[in-house]
């Protein structure tokens, strides 16, 4: 009995330990933006298109998932058939781009941290409405009153401005019957 206590002494220990030992998944540092990055939705190069860009990493998936749009970079949080186990967004800082058309291929904010300018007169790279990200206020104060529109946080910005279906040419836009992204293909087997 003696020797199952001192045992079991030595070995819950050793087992505690394991526990705070688990793996934790890393947060990924953002990737710089090249010409080999290729927009989820579109499948285009993401630099031949102007405003700022999205990047995602996700625990189940290899490598960075890229987007045209911060726009589709929300959509991809919020549509059901993404993967929801992402480990970072980032999004590029236009307080901190060279231009819209340059949005900067090293200047990104995590999403969840940055201010959003929505509802402006500025059109993503795909022709769509924009939610312009910023890591400073001031600099989505200048730009909203310049280019019209609001300031919101991540959690703030609405469904509805992300996923909405009418005039909108960009690829964020889903179809209402089905849920999917016009042009996007069915991940789903009949």
């Amino acid at each position: 009995m003696r020797r199952r206590t001192i045992l079991f002494a030595l070995l819950v220990p050793l087992a505690l330990a394991g526990c705070d030992q688990k793996q934790t998944a890393q947060i990924p540092p953002p990737h710089r933006m090249t010409a080999e990055d290729i927009g989820h939705y579109c499948g285009m190069n993401v630099l031949e298109h102007p405003g700022p860009k999205g990047q995602i990493f996700a625990a189940s998936l290899i490598q960075a998932v890229w987007f045209s749009s911060v726009r589709d970079a929300l959509a991809f949080t919020m549509l059901p058939d993404e993967p929801k186990d992402i480990l970072a967004i980032y999004v590029s800082d236009m307080g901190k781009a060279p231009s819209w058309d340059q949005p900067g291929p090293d200047n990104w904010i995590e999403a969840r941290k940055a201010l959003f300018v929505i509802e402006s007169r500025a059109k993503s790279g795909m022709g769509g409405d924009e939610a312009v990200p910023f890591s400073d206020r001031a600099a989505a104060e200048k730009f909203a009153a310049e280019n019209g529109g609001r300031i919101v946080g991540f959690d703030e910005v609405p469904r509805d401005y992300v996923l909405a279906s009418a005039n909108v040419t960009g690829n964020a836009a889903i179809d209402e019957a089905s849920g999917r992204i016009p042009g996007e293909r069915s991940r789903r087997t009949p």
